[in-house]
C-alpha cells in the first residue's frame, strides 16, 4: 500500500537467520497491526472494546441512580 515509504528502507533479516525472515520493529509492527484492524473493520469484522461497554454501562447505571435519588 505504501511501498514509497519501504522503498527506501533495507530489509533487515532475523537474528537467527533461520526462517530468512524481516525483523520487523515495533513501529513496523504497530502499523500493521493497524492496517489489519482496518481491513476487518471493512469487511464488518468489528467489535466493540470491552472497556467501552463497560464505560456505557456504568454511564447508564449512574444516570438511573442519579434520578431516583434526585426524584425520589
Amino acid at each position: 500500500m505504501n511501498t514509497s515509504e519501504s522503498a527506501g528502507r533495507p530489509d533487515r533479516e532475523t537474528s537467527s537467520g533461520r526462517d530468512g525472515g524481516e525483523k520487523l520493529n515495533w513501529i513496523d509492527r504497530r502499523r500493521e497491526k493497524i492496517r489489519a484492524e482496518i481491513e476487518r473493520n471493512r469487511r464488518g469484522d468489528y467489535t466493540v472494546p470491552t472497556w467501552v461497554l463497560a464505560a456505557a454501562l456504568v454511564l447508564i447505571v449512574g444516570g438511573w441512580l442519579a434520578l431516583i435519588l434526585l426524584l425520589g
